[in-house]
């Protein structure tokens, strides 16, 4: 039996997806284990370049990825997995359930080959490749939960219309600054995501949200110079929040034209603005939320990644600096100044807000920084078997026919109790460093360069010259040493294009912190 909503199809595999699964583990010899992620999604969105309206879509898409554990002789287990996109083949129930049939087919050989190999070399090396025993340690999720998505204005039943208008009136709008602006390009979506999990223990977490998001483009050109500035804003809602702003404790936006508006003038008078000449040495540095979104997203979230900790990522992403090896590590040891602290916390409401992770372990803050001192990483349930700790609920892929991957949520450094006023009033000479806008990172993010989109002087005090093309370079350990004053204004922002994994998958997600004073060298254009 067919349907046209593609959303229907998360409601039938409600009824059928568990017995689907039970009835294949029980005519398939050895297998042990098998769950189903399922995604449905509606997209729509709009460009416009120079207040000329450009490209507009609107998609459907329906995806799954399934897992098998394949039990060997003497309790080696073997996995699994496998997905495909189906768009509207979703729409056909009959054909729906044989799509999974077969993929299950296929990871359950996966799984079976895995467990063999498995064997071979635990009979092969003994005691030393005990860590290939640890995978299947931790329990599977039994969680049953249903979560609706928060929106006033359905992403379905927007009127494709006033998106394009949207854009293009804000396009308009800078294009009419004059002629020192160059180019601009504005665009917005709206979006519904509705997620399904069901396994052989029980689980059953229906996760729906919707996606409001905008970006702006803009290069200026004056007789003193050239800038190009990008920034996005974006909200867990529906097309409400780009249209009339929304505002919120931790991420506020204004609505989009505003938005868009404020970034042209920020990027003319920038272009104006003198390059940076970087000073000698390490100078007082002051920066702002913005710019420390940033410095979360690379130092701190990327490195507290423990796929990426434990070296699976090393070939082609990096290590981590928290965790060189399992012998010497930060764990447990001073990283930073006592004032600092930062966590990842994806209950709360942000770009990378989300209840239960695509293992279905349910999402908690984790603290990554306490008082200066690591202590912990987010992880899966297999890594977190191989570290000896409790899943954290941080397994996540961009799409459902993908392998979950470790990935930030609301990853940021949190506030302290100084004015950020008095933290600019205390400075005698230094830099005021706002906005974030390209980072240079080491290979274990031991150091960084990252660059703002403007720079001040602090003198005496107070704030002077304003300057484009100016960067923050710094060992990362010494950078959060050095922190000697945290502001109380937490703010995040949203980072729509954080890409991680081969092939690359590419997630949502909020970064942020409030003001921090610290010690650095700047760079210059």
């Amino acid at each position: 039996m067919a349907s046209s909503d593609i959303f229907a199809a998360v409601d039938f595999l409600k009824r059928e997806g568990e017995a689907a699964l039970r009835r294949f583990v029980r005519t398939h010899r050895g297998a042990a284990y098998a769950e189903m992620r399922f995604e449905a999604m509606f997209h729509r969105s709009a460009s416009a370049n120079d207040g000329d309206q450009r490209d507009s879509a609107e998609s459907e898409a329906a995806a799954f990825g399934v897992t098998v554990h394949f039990e060997h002789r003497g309790g080696v287990v073997g996995h699994g997995q496998t997905g495909a996109e189906i768009g509207r083949l979703a729409l056909n129930r009959t054909r729906l359930l044989a799509a999974l049939d077969a993929a299950l087919g296929e990871a359950y050989a996966r799984a079976r080959f895995s467990a063999r190999e498995k064997a071979a070399v635990l009979k092969h090396h003994g005691a030393a490749a005990r860590s290939l025993m640890r995978a299947g340690a931790i329990a599977p999720s039994t969680a049953r939960d249903e979560i609706a998505a928060t929106f006033r204005r359905d992403p379905r039943t927007l009127d494709p219309d006033e998106l394009k208008r949207l854009c293009r009136d804000a396009s308009a709008s800078i294009a009419g600054l004059g002629p020192d602006i160059a180019f601009n390009a504005v665009a917005a979506l709206s979006e519904l995501r509705q997620e399904l999990f069901i396994n052989t223990a029980g689980a059953l977490i229906s996760q729906a949200c919707a996606f409001a998001q905008g970006d702006c483009y803009v290069v200026a050109q004056t007789a003193d110079g050239h800038q190009e500035s990008y920034d996005t804003i974006g909200q867990q809602r529906g097309f409400e929040c780009l249209a009339e702003g929304w505002r919120d404790e931790l991420m506020p936006n204004p609505d989009l034209p505003t938005f868009a508006i404020e970034l042209a003038r920020e990027t003319r008078e920038l272009a104006a603005a003198p390059a940076l000449k970087p000073p000698a040495g390490e100078v007082v540095v002051v920066t702002n939320p913005h710019f420390n979104a940033l410095v979360a997203h690379e130092i701190i979230g990327h490195p507290c990644e423990a796929d990426r900790a434990l070296k699976m990522e090393a070939a082609y992403a990096g290590r981590s600096w928290f965790l060189p090896s399992l012998e010497h590590n930060e764990i447990g040891r001073p990283v930073g100044s006592p004032l600092l602290w930062a966590c990842s916390d994806p209950t709360l409401n942000g770009y990378g807000h989300y209840r239960y992770d695509h293992e279905g372990t349910a999402g908690r803050r984790v603290t990554h920084i306490e008082g200066g001192v690591f202590r912990g990483f987010l992880n899966s349930r297999a890594t977190a078997a191989a570290l000896g700790v409790e899943p954290n609920g941080s397994a996540r892929a961009s799409e459902a026919w993908h392998v979950p991957l470790i990935r930030m949520s609301n990853t940021f450094f949190m506030p302290g109790q100084s004015d950020p006023a008095q933290i600019i009033a205390e400075v005698d000479r230094g830099y005021y460093v706002c906005g974030h806008l390209i980072p240079s990172i080491a290979e274990s993010r031991e150091n960084f360069r990252i660059s703002a989109r403007r720079v001040y002087d602090i003198e005496h005090g107070r704030l002077g010259r304003l300057y484009r093309a100016g960067s923050v370079i710094a060992d990362s350990k010494s950078f959060f040493s050095k922190i000697d004053a945290v502001g109380n204004d937490l703010r995040m922002v949203a980072i729509p294009n954080c890409g991680k994994g081969q092939p690359m998958q590419v997630k949502r997600m909020s970064n942020g912190g409030p003001t921090l004073r610290s010690r650095a060298r700047m760079g210059g254009g």
